[in-house]
């Protein structure tokens, strides 16, 4: 089947620039809006002892649910609730404790609206996002956040662009607000997002990963090198952790440190040298707590496989570049 390919009367590069300085210089006009207001609903978010509850239909639906997983993901517990099916039960999920933020562009959606009462009657604290400041919602509510642009990007000033990235944005800045003033940090972040692969990079650590007891290779420092490149060999991991018979670290010897030796010396004799004479002492230590995402950082800076984990200079375990490949962290 063929198909006739025609110039298209539209400049697309044209037309995408101008959205894009649209969309700009609205967002541009938010900074009026970040003010008391702003200020006033993110102390009360702060101090919710509930749930924050994000109400909005058609595209205010949709960027409504977005703040409510950046809000839940940040530190504010929060869920999306359509409103019109709100009015037919699932106004029984808003507690009175919770906060509830309604998003509309023009502050007069029906479904909203007819919610207003009913949050009013059960003192729940109501702060609507709106681009009209006289408008119901905002009148009603106890905060209003204007989210006002110049115009939409549509040519024909009628599907919400403008309007819904500056609820988004605004929506941004209270999450990030809050999430600051919560002191969230990235393990608390990571405690939201297990399954992903930011979460697992953020959770991960070397004591999840590393090799213990028998599968660490482990000498005395009294053994021979030709001893400890047995061992070494066996566990093929290409380095080997000389230790007291106590546990405690002395030093490491790697393939790379046995290279070194052979261009030194060819003719050394292996079953005589002794391993703490050749090793490297004390070698890349770090506690079993450690982010298995820093231990990478340190064995990239300082050009190494494999590092040794331990407490009170006590070998603990072992991780290799493989374990942490392996765990999909780079």
């Amino acid at each position: 089947m063929t198909h006739l390919v025609t110039e298209s009367p539209c400049n697309f590069q044209k037309t995408g620039r101008a959205v894009l300085k649209i969309v700009r210089e609205g967002l541009q006009q938010l900074d009026q809006y970040i003010n008391k207001d702003f200020a006033h609903a993110c102390k009360i978010i702060y101090h919710c002892r509930g749930k924050v509850v994000v109400m909005g239909i058609g595209k205010s639906g949709h960027i409504g649910k977005k703040i409510a997983s950046t809000f839940a993901s940040t530190g504010t517990p929060s869920f999306f609730v359509h409103p019109a099916e709100a009015n037919h039960g699932d106004l029984g999920m808003v507690c009175t404790n919770d906060i509830v933020i309604a998003i509309s562009n023009s502050g007069e959606t029906l479904e909203i609206l007819t919610l207003i009462p009913v949050l009013k009657r059960r003192n729940i604290v109501l702060i609507c996002i709106t681009s009209r400041p006289g408008s119901t919602m905002a009148c009603a509510a106890k905060i209003h956040i204007c989210v006002k642009v110049p115009q939409e990007a549509c040519s024909l000033g009628l599907a919400p662009t403008s309007s819904t990235t500056a609820a988004l944005v605004m929506g941004d800045a209270l999450a990030i607000a809050l999430l600051n003033a919560r002191g969230f940090t990235q393990e608390d972040f990571a405690l939201s997002h297990p399954g992903g692969a930011l979460g697992h990079k953020l959770l991960l650590r070397v004591e999840d990963i590393m090799h213990t007891g028998n599968d660490i290779p482990q000498i005395q420092p009294e053994a021979s090198l030709g001893q400890a490149l047995l061992h070494m060999t066996s566990k093929k991991m290409g380095v080997i952790v000389i230790c007291s018979i106590e546990g405690l670290i002395k030093g490491i010897f790697t393939d790379g440190d046995l290279r070194r030796i052979l261009n030194l010396n060819m003719n050394i004799n292996v079953r005589n040298l002794r391993i703490d004479s050749v090793m490297t002492q004390f070698g890349i230590c770090m506690q079993p707590r450690t982010l298995v995402a820093d231990a990478v950082n340190v064995m990239k800076s300082k050009n190494v496989t494999c590092v040794m984990i331990s407490r009170n200079d006590k070998l603990l375990g072992l991780v290799h570049i493989r374990d942490i490949l392996r765990a999909n962290i780079t």
